[in-house]
């Protein structure tokens, strides 16, 4: 009888719990609160709705619930609210005529319920559940920088992901090469924690341990932080970051830079490479063609040998080393290495001279482990005399003296090439570069005349005035001496004459001496008057005495007027008709039409043509004679 008043006790409560969760009729159920959703910082509109049957707005009491405890926080009294001392004294007001309670400055602290209850004292009152929300800062992310080996048996750390100051915690998803990750065990582990601020809000720490294997050496890793906020869920990404991974070294072998072929005076690099991480030791050596023995070279830490300039003996067998210190495993690699080159290049005769009009033969030699090309260039030009390495000179002159280039390349090799210059001598006597010029000077300044001259033998230089003389050899036949010397009357009445002469003759140069004029602006300047054969003697040409130049001047001045004279005479006798002229010995003399109104003399002399130039007028016309050979005085004037 115990036990059965035990089972109807029991399943009488029962039925009673029952019942009171199903809802007994006549009871209220307590309903689900309404949600409000505020960013932290923002304003929070909590609005009470209550029926008319419950309350009106004109008497409503605020409540904050703080662990199932209720807390009086605002009173509306008559459309009139009022804040209660405590948190949120200074936060709370009313809007939309006292329906509507506004939360200002909203903290993560504030997401509790609140609910707002009218004048009856049993009346339902009006739950809010308020969310709040704040978007975590750019997630950082720290990677193991120590690295780690393929050869661990368990997961090492990979990275950090930090998302700070974000409400509430916000997920954290892990992505490898763009692919997300999952726990799995012995291979991947996401250990994740976070730190509540004194603001409320969260700051979350996720770190990634993986086993590695050697194709991760360039595994891209990064974390992504996803949260929600009142206008929907939201994600935030990481930069990529690449973790070392070490591995031992499988292969060793050597790379030589520049690629294709090799010539001297090239910058080499040879190179020794490895597939391991971190790089094993590496040594370079190189086989002694004599005893056939590898020989170190001096390369860097880095495994490379630089050869600069390459040059033939950096040609051979090469061999690299690599010693891997974790495993001790050593492993190697030998590559042939071929400097080509052009070298030795010899022109023989390495003189070279003759005499005007005799031949001369050039021959061009060079070593190379390629087939050579030859071509002769003469120097000053450029141009190409001969493609071979044998230049042929006939006929020997002067102008053939000087500099000839022999250039000798490998076609099959780009930029491969040597050359060699020789200088070719011509015996005779100097050659002046100016046989006369003229010079305008100030009197008592100083002056530096110059004189040029070549020949071979090569000449000397002497002047036939006192001053200070410096020389220099423009090459191996040609002299450049400078005078320099006070313009002195005397110096302007004699000029100056440089003499250049050699074993087989001489030659001079002479100058003439002229004072500038105040608008002479140019002091420096020369007029040159080279004569034909001037470099065709060995004859010295003596200065002309000054005075003959006066002399010459009254000369032709005087001959002009006896001209102007017998002119008017003949021409007034043949207006009388009293001078008979014709083809029949009478001859009428008349000037050609074109020529009417203008002067004309000719006169001729083998003076120079400076000289010369004082017999024209102020235009410096020049006139012809008449078709028949006659000449035409015009005295009109």
């Amino acid at each position: 009888m115990g036990l059965r008043a035990f089972v109807c006790a029991f399943l009488l409560a029962a039925c009673c719990c029952s019942r009171r969760a199903a809802g007994v009729p006549g009871e209220a159920q307590q309903p689900e609160p309404e949600v409000v959703e505020v960013e932290v910082g923002g304003t929070a509109l909590l609005k009470c709705s209550l029926s008319h049957s419950q309350g009106n707005s004109s008497y409503v009491d605020w409540f904050s619930v703080h662990k199932e405890k209720p807390t009086l926080i605002f009173r509306v009294r008559q459309g009139q609210g009022q804040s209660e001392p405590g948190e949120y004294q200074h936060r709370l007001s009313l809007q939309d005529k006292g329906t509507t309670l506004a939360l200002t400055h909203v903290t993560p602290h504030d997401e509790r319920i609140f609910l707002c209850r009218g004048k009856r004292p049993r009346a339902q009152e009006h739950r809010l559940q308020l969310r709040v929300y704040k978007a975590p800062e750019e997630p950082s992310i720290q990677v193991n920088g120590v690295g780690i080996s393929v050869t661990s048996e368990e997961p090492k750390e990979v990275a950090t992901c930090v998302g700070r100051n974000g409400y509430p915690i916000p997920q954290v998803v892990w992505y490898k090469n763009n692919h997300p990750l999952k726990e799995k065990k012995n291979w991947v582990q996401i250990q994740s924690s976070q730190i509540v601020e004194s603001s409320g809000l969260y700051t979350l720490q996720s770190v990634l341990k993986v086993r590695l294997a050697k194709g991760d050496k360039d595994a891209r890793f990064y974390c992504e932080l996803s949260y929600r906020l009142p206008s929907g869920n939201h994600m935030k990404e990481s930069k990529e970051v690449t973790v070392p991974v070490f591995y031992p070294t499988e292969k060793v072998w050597l790379e030589v830079e520049p690629v294709g072929m090799l010539k001297e005076g090239d910058r080499v690099e040879i190179r020794c490479m490895a597939d391991g991480n971190p790089k094993p030791h590496f040594s370079i050596s190189k086989q002694n063609p004599s005893t056939k023995e590898m020989e170190e070279q001096a390369a860097g830490d880095n495994g490379i040998l630089v050869l600069e300039p390459a040059q033939k003996e950096h040609s051979g067998l090469y061999e690299c080393q690599g010693l891997d210190l974790e495993t001790t495993i050593s492993l190697s690699d030998q590559q042939e290495l071929l400097v080509n080159y052009v070298s030795d290049i010899r022109v023989s005769p390495a003189a070279p001279e003759g005499q005007e009009g005799s031949s001369l033969n050039l021959t061009c030699e060079a070593e190379s482990n390629q087939n050579l090309e030859f071509q002769w260039l003469r120097e000053k030009t450029g141009e190409v005399l001969e493609n071979g390495p044998v230049l042929q000179l006939h006929n020997l002159q002067r102008e053939a003296g000087g500099g000839y280039r022999c250039v000798a390349s490998a076609p099959h090799v780009p930029g491969l090439n040597r050359t060699q210059l020789v200088s070719v001598a011509i015996f005779g006597s100097p050659w002046m570069t100016l046989k006369e010029k003229v010079v305008w000077v100030k009197e008592n300044t100083m002056l530096n005349l110059t004189c040029e001259a070549t020949g071979h033998p090569l000449p000397t230089i002497s002047w036939n005035v006192s001053g200070t003389t410096s020389e220099q050899n423009q090459d191996s036949q040609s002299i450049l001496s400078v005078l320099n010397v006070l313009v002195t009357p005397e110096l302007l009445q004699t000029g100056a004459q440089c003499v250049a002469s050699n074993s087989v003759g001489k030659n001079s140069t002479v100058i003439f001496l002229e004072l500038a004029s105040n608008t002479t602006t140019d002091l420096s300047t020369s007029t040159v008057s080279p004569h034909s054969r001037a470099n065709s003697t060995s004859t010295e040409k003596k200065l002309p005495e000054p005075e003959s130049k006066g002399v010459v001047i009254v000369a032709v001045t005087v001959c002009v007027l006896v001209l102007a004279v017998l002119g008017a005479v003949l021409y007034y006798f043949y207006n009388k008709g009293k001078l008979p002229c014709g083809r029949s010995g009478k001859q009428e003399i008349t000037l050609p039409p074109s020529r009417k109104g203008e002067f004309v003399v000719e006169v001729k002399s083998d003076k120079l043509p400076e000289e010369m130039g004082l017999l024209q007028g102020s235009s410096g016309d020049k006139r012809a004679p008449g078709d028949q050979g006659e000449k035409y005085i015009d005295l009109r004037h």
